[in-house]
């Protein structure tokens, strides 16, 4: 059992508050298009979509950032965006959540990335990508290792949050890997296929399952092939866990010496997996943060997945939402209701 009954959430739900979490990636704006069909068009064979309200969200490293926030935690998210309206929208929104001034670094000629979904009656109809992935120029590397030097003395954690859209090269990969390991401070990465190999050393790697397959050449279809990916990833990469999610199967959890931990998923009715593994990540920073072993993060990360995928659009998860099925589940793992 992984322990997690009341005082121990207690214990680490109050600890979120003292912890700062330093989120360095791919900041993304969320467009959302909501409206409702009625008709198909006479154009092509494709709904009409009747746009009823616009809205804006956080998305990528900076859903990690909100996501981490909404625990209570603080939060400093820093990333690249273009001198466009969208990276202005952004930036309203980095200031609206108070994260800290000068995390955003501003790329001349690079657009904003912008993710835009249309909904129409809860269901995504489509989505729209505007974004460059061309590694950024050598200034603004050197701009963002300034700025995690800057901010990593208030930092508890970094996540590396990698969607290969450019900003995460392989030299500014390094120098924050090694920035951390002189300050002591762990580090927990979210990758994609382009970098995947060179987070060597860090705290706990988190690849899905498509992710592993493609780098590693291998299907993972069974509980078994997962566990030799597993396997293969803690030998290829030393790093002192690896956590890999496998959607509506939950996810497994590998540690040097250890037997794997297969955690299935908590969701009652998935309506959307938009964002859940940007929840996963923070909610694993900042357990382990707190004092969470491997087992405990995982297993609190779980839950908030599956609770963010019971809503429409990216939202993070709510601190109070996430304590009280916690609480519930463990006393239903116990018999205790």
């Amino acid at each position: 059992m992984t322990g997690l009954g009341k005082q121990r959430l207690d214990t680490l739900f109050s600890a979120f508050q003292e912890k700062t979490i330093l989120v360095v990636g791919d900041v993304m704006l969320d467009s959302y298009l909501w409206g409702r069909v009625s008709r198909i068009s006479p154009e092509a064979p494709v709904p009409v979509v009747d746009i009823q309200k616009e809205s804006h969200c956080l998305g990528g490293a900076a859903n990690v950032a909100f996501n981490i926030a909404s625990l209570g935690a603080a939060a400093i998210p820093v990333g690249i965006i273009g001198d466009d309206p969208q990276g202005r929208v952004l930036a309203a929104l980095f200031s609206e959540q108070g994260f800290a001034d000068g995390g955003l670094i501003t790329a001349p000629g690079r657009p904003t990335t912008v993710k835009t979904r249309i909904i129409a009656h809860n269901q995504q109809v489509v989505r729209t990508d505007r974004e460059s992935t061309d590694a950024i120029p050598a200034t603004a590397v050197s701009q963002v290792i300034d700025t995690v030097r800057h901010f990593l003395n208030e930092a508890d954690a970094v996540v590396i949050e990698d969607y290969n859209k450019g900003m995460l090269t392989p030299d500014l990969i390094g120098g924050i890997i090694g920035m951390a390991a002189e300050a002591a401070v762990p580090v927990l990465v979210d990758p994609k296929f382009d970098n995947f190999f060179r987070y060597r050393g860090v705290t706990l790697f988190k690849p899905n399952r498509k992710e592993a397959a493609d780098r590693l050449g291998m299907k993972l279809e069974t509980r078994r092939d997962a566990d030799l990916a597993g396997k293969r990833l803690l030998d290829e990469l030393a790093c002192g866990a690896v956590l890999i999610t496998l959607g509506e199967e939950g996810m497994s959890l590998y540690e040097a010496g250890k037997q794997p931990v297969h955690i299935p998923t908590r969701a009652q009715t998935v309506h959307d997996v938009s964002g859940a593994g940007d929840t996963v990540i923070a909610v694993m920073s900042l357990a382990i943060s707190a004092g969470a072993t491997f087992r405990e993060a995982a297993v609190i990360a779980n839950q908030a997945a599956g609770i963010v995928c019971e809503e429409v659009g990216i939202v993070p998860v709510n601190r109070e939402s996430l304590y009280s099925t916690l609480l519930q589940s463990h006393k239903t793992d116990q018999g205790d209701v």
